[in-house]
């Protein structure tokens, strides 16, 4: 330290003697010597201190005691800037990690939206979050069957996101797409209770869609009302189905209920998310929903989603906070 200081008085001296910019980046390339020997800044003020008492030997004492409260308040400083590097450093490292979690989620609950000529299906499904708390999982065989699963975790992030993978677990395990819904949430029901957090509940809506007899079953499990639009009537039903969530009880029965598809009948299934706006002003966004699909009925299942979402997101009411998932089964 003493060299250092014998050092610094020389530097600041020719400094206060010239005040050229050569003596400047003397004194600049000095602090980044201090910086890399790891000097703190009240090291560095007590450096000062010591420069001024030996160049101004008769300074008043008042300004020296100046310089000892700069280096209390430094070390208070000092402490709270490497405190905030850390925070940062634990916040980069999170932020790393968080992507890759979400490249895993992505990646595990993959599922692919089925093609077939009798049903027309489309999906879309916006995280409020890197991490999705919804799901949408689809099974298809061979042209007999095409069932669906929406899913909403209760949570967001890396707890959602596990919990999320018992989900997919679960509807792995079952496989087949002209199970039940009733059987089917029983079923996820006893592996999520039995798997998750207390609390942690997911709410699910399970339809299966039989193509040859245009016949769709449907079950819920505490999930937001799907909307069915018969176009021989022009009107909506609500697809009521009173079912406790996933993961409350261990043995919970579930009721299931079915419908015939018409002609240009479709099936439109939510989670809460897309009617997040319900609370602004006196908007019914149910009937906003309906509105905007009855508009769009004559696109595709998949462009109605997309138009359905980006109308929405365009309303000045609407303020997305949740997941947002809409999936359509159109006939």
């Amino acid at each position: 330290m003493k060299e250092l200081q014998i050092q610094y008085k020389k530097i600041l001296s020719d400094y206060l003697e010239n005040q050229t910019e050569k003596n400047l980046y003397i004194g600049q390339n000095f602090i980044r010597q201090l910086i890399q020997k790891n000097v703190t800044p009240e090291e560095v003020i007590s450096i000062h201190k010591y420069a001024i008492e030996q160049i101004y030997p008769d300074a008043p004492e008042e300004i020296l005691y100046g310089y000892d409260f700069l280096i209390e308040i430094m070390v208070h400083f000092g402490l709270t800037v490497k405190e905030h590097q850390c925070l940062l450093e634990q916040q980069e490292e999170l932020r790393s990690e968080m992507n890759v979690a979400t490249k895993i989620q992505n990646m595990l609950l993959k599922t692919a939206i089925p093609e077939v000529d009798q049903v027309d299906v489309g999906m879309v499904s916006i995280p409020i979050r890197k991490m999705n708390g919804d799901y949408v999982h689809f099974l298809h065989d061979e042209e007999q069957h095409v069932s669906v699963a929406v899913t909403d975790v209760v949570g967001k992030g890396v707890p959602a996101a596990l919990c999320m993978s018992m989900v997919k677990y679960g509807l792995d395990t079952i496989e087949y797409p002209n199970n039940n819904p009733s059987y089917v949430l029983r079923v996820l029901n006893r592996i999520i209770e039995k798997s998750v957090d207390d609390s942690m509940f997911v709410s699910m809506f399970y339809g299966t869609y039989d193509i040859a007899k245009s016949l769709f079953t449907y079950g819920s499990a505490g999930h937001e009302p799907a909307l069915y639009y018969c176009a021989r009537e022009n009107r909506f039903y609500d697809l009521e189905s009173k079912g406790l969530l996933l993961g409350v009880m261990p043995e919970v029965k579930y009721p299931q209920y079915e419908i015939e598809l018409q002609e240009n009948d479709f099936i439109l299934m939510i989670t809460d998310g897309v009617t997040d706006f319900r609370k602004q002003g006196n908007l019914d966004p149910r009937d906003v929903i309906k509105n905007l699909s009855l508009y769009y009925r004559y696109l595709s299942a998949q462009k109605m989603c997309e138009e359905m979402y980006t109308n929405l997101k365009a309303l000045p009411e609407f303020d997305l906070e949740d997941d947002f998932t809409v999936v359509v089964f159109k006939k």
